[in-house]
């Protein structure tokens, strides 16, 4: 029978929850169960993943490479301050232009808010809840806005309109 993490996963970001906590790893058993390349587990082990022993071959404990790549990944988030959207060009959360924000309503209570970074010009987006206005965007005027209208509503053409009987 073979195990699920040896098949490969080819995702763009190594899932820490894929590594089991009380399991030994070895580098290219690491590699397939994260779906990564051995060298991406070796240029870890540079930059701070602990092995357990020095010796070959090199072994890391499952619990902490998962602690290794939880701390990666909360090094990279950067959350929005109040009064802040994320822009992507910059990437950092930027205030907009001139305090104008424009909500479009998506459904009853939730929707998109859309922004010119006050920076570099880029649309910058956030999706948000019509109660959490007041605490995202303080003392900003939020214009709301109707969604226009969905294409599920529409009714369907004809493509055979040649084939019409009269």
């Amino acid at each position: 029978m073979i195990d699920d993490h040896t098949k490969p996963v080819h995702s763009r970001r190594a899932n820490p929850q894929r590594v089991k906590l009380h399991r030994c790893y070895s580098a290219p058993e690491l590699a397939i169960c994260l779906g990564i390349h051995k060298n991406t587990v070796r240029h870890w082990q540079a930059n701070g993943l602990e092995a357990i022993a020095t010796g070959r071959p090199t072994l890391f404990d499952g619990a902490t490479v998962r602690a290794f790549l939880a701390k990666r990944i909360a090094s990279r988030k950067r959350p929005c301050p109040p009064g802040t959207i994320y822009c992507f060009r910059c990437r950092q959360p930027q205030p907009p232009a001139l305090g104008m924000v424009e909500f479009t309503l998506g459904k009853a209570t939730t929707g998109d808010l859309s922004a010119l970074c006050g920076q570099c010009g880029t649309m910058m987006h956030r999706r948000a809840s019509m109660a959490s206005l007041g605490t995202i965007m303080p003392n900003l005027e939020v214009q709301i806005r109707e969604a226009g209208p969905r294409l599920i509503g529409r009714t369907t053409p004809s493509l055979n309109c040649d084939n019409q009987k009269d």
